[in-house]
């Protein structure tokens, strides 16, 4: 299956709905050296880069969420929550 940004992007966006919620911004780019989408979570001077498995990417788009991710996006957020 190819997974574009755009698509990948939006997806992310209505599987993890405090991204929505918290106004924070998301940007990925495929790193070819591991296989694996780079996804980075930004607010201001906050931000956090994790690895989504190309395999993840794929479930994620057939409307799997991806546990490790989530996590991940539920930390951050916590975080920032913690600081404000």
């Amino acid at each position: 299956m190819n997974v574009d940004s755009k698509t990948l992007e939006s997806k992310i966006r209505e599987m993890y709905p405090e991204i929505v919620q918290h106004d924070l911004s998301i940007s990925l780019n495929f790193d070819e050296g591991t296989d694996s989408w780079i996804v980075k979570i930004f607010k201001g001077q906050h931000n956090l880069a994790t690895h989504l498995e190309k395999k993840d990417a794929e479930a994620c788009l057939e409307g799997i969420q991806c546990i490790y991710l989530g996590v991940q996006i539920g930390q951050f957020v916590k975080n920032f929550e913690l600081e404000e």
